[in-house]
């Protein structure tokens, strides 16, 4: 964890400073403005660990002022970047394509001032739109035609990686929780970071999903948020919340489906190895359906086959693009579905929230509807 913090640290101060040069550069600042635009992006740069020890020191509402001002600037300051780098690219391009053909391309450019210029503008549309776009929970359907089970169809509602806490509040899951009634689940997930932070000022929350009793029952799974809030806490509040948490559980509901669930490897336990993965998954009873929840989409050999469907979340489907890109370089599953060797499934959502910048940019909220149907 420490290595991690390092890293993105060193990371986001860079970024910081490559637009720092730029707009002094492109701009012409004054030592003044260079200043206060020096010392708004220091505090931006340890935003979250101010937000960190707002939230232990009980302070809040100034946590969540200092979280909205800090995580939408990292939002912005990472498009930003991605457009800065794009027309530094072309404008690449054109000198290379001028220097071996010999002709004049100027009239394909502009001033730096008016690239940062055209680059904020288009990132300011972006925010704003991504932001709204954030508060719009999609319904996802897919069918899956492979069931032993004696009903069918049996619907299975999931939500993930919803990172209830400073910005998603009780207004985001009142209209997670208006998507998931109105697909009347036999059974409803929640595949990890269904919390993310402290859970004090958010008494009456959980009575929202309290309230969703599907035939079948609530189960989730820890994601790596939960890990990261305060294990304890998170427990009681999803458990609170009417979810049954497995942690390296495998149980079967009589007549109708296998589960399995395991913990995000953030903890110890069940899901850090696929040796206890396979033993769980070993556990249930042959030629009943089994579903898998697991929080990060990927995907062990030795547990192929031992599964029908893995429904995970985690990667947000890259939540702003073009972050997944960047995603890709590390998962091989973003976010849909996937059919994987030995007949089994993979769902990966994009998740129910937004964790760090309350934007996505392509990459909308979802909850996920699986229609599990007998084969004929």
């Amino acid at each position: 964890m420490v290595s991690f913090l390092t890293i993105f640290f060193f990371l986001y101060s860079l970024l910081h400073l490559y637009v720092f040069t730029r707009i002094r550069a492109s701009f012409g600042a004054s030592p003044m403005v260079s200043l206060a635009l020096a010392l708004f992006m220091i505090v931006m740069i340890f935003a979250p660990i101010i937000v960190r020890l707002s939230e232990s020191a009980g302070w809040g509402f100034f946590g969540r002022i200092m979280a909205f001002v800090g995580y939408t600037w990292m939002g912005v300051l990472f498009l930003l970047v991605s457009a800065l780098i794009v027309i530094d690219a072309y404008r690449l391009v054109l000198y290379l394509l001028a220097a071996v053909s010999g002709i004049d391309l100027s009239f394909l450019t502009v001033s730096g001032r008016s690239y940062l210029a055209l680059s904020i503008a288009v990132v300011a549309v972006i925010a704003v739109s991504g932001w709204f776009d954030a508060r719009i929970i999609r319904s996802e359907r897919i069918t899956v035609t492979k069931i032993a089970s004696e009903v069918s169809p049996l619907r299975i509602v999931q939500i993930s990686d919803v990172h209830l806490g400073l910005l998603v509040r009780q207004g985001r899951l009142k209209r997670i929780m208006v998507e998931v009634r109105k697909a009347e689940p036999d059974l409803l997930v929640s595949t990890g970071d269904f919390v993310d932070g402290q859970m004090n000022d958010l008494d009456g929350v959980a009575e929202l999903p309290e309230r969703v009793n599907p035939k079948y029952g609530k189960f989730a799974v820890t994601g790596n948020h939960e890990f990261y809030a305060g294990l304890d806490q998170a427990l009681a509040f999803t458990r609170k919340a009417g979810f049954r948490v497995l942690r390296g559980e495998a149980l079967t509901i009589p007549g109708v489906i296998n589960l399995v669930g395991v913990d995000d490897p953030a903890g110890p336990g069940y899901g850090s190895s696929s040796k206890g993965e396979r033993a769980l998954l070993s556990q249930v009873p042959d030629g009943r359906f089994t579903l898998f929840l697991k929080h990060r989409p990927g995907v062990d050999r030795e547990s192929l086959g031992l599964f029908d469907l893995q429904l995970s979340g985690h990667l947000h489907g890259g939540q702003i693009f073009p972050f997944k890109l960047i995603v890709r370089l590390f998962y091989s599953f973003i976010e849909g579905l996937y059919r994987l060797p030995q007949g089994s499934l993979l769902y990966v959502s994009r998740g129910s929230g937004t964790w760090g910048p309350p934007i996505r940019f392509l990459a909308p909220p979802e909850v996920t509807i699986i229609d599990l149907v007998r084969v004929p």
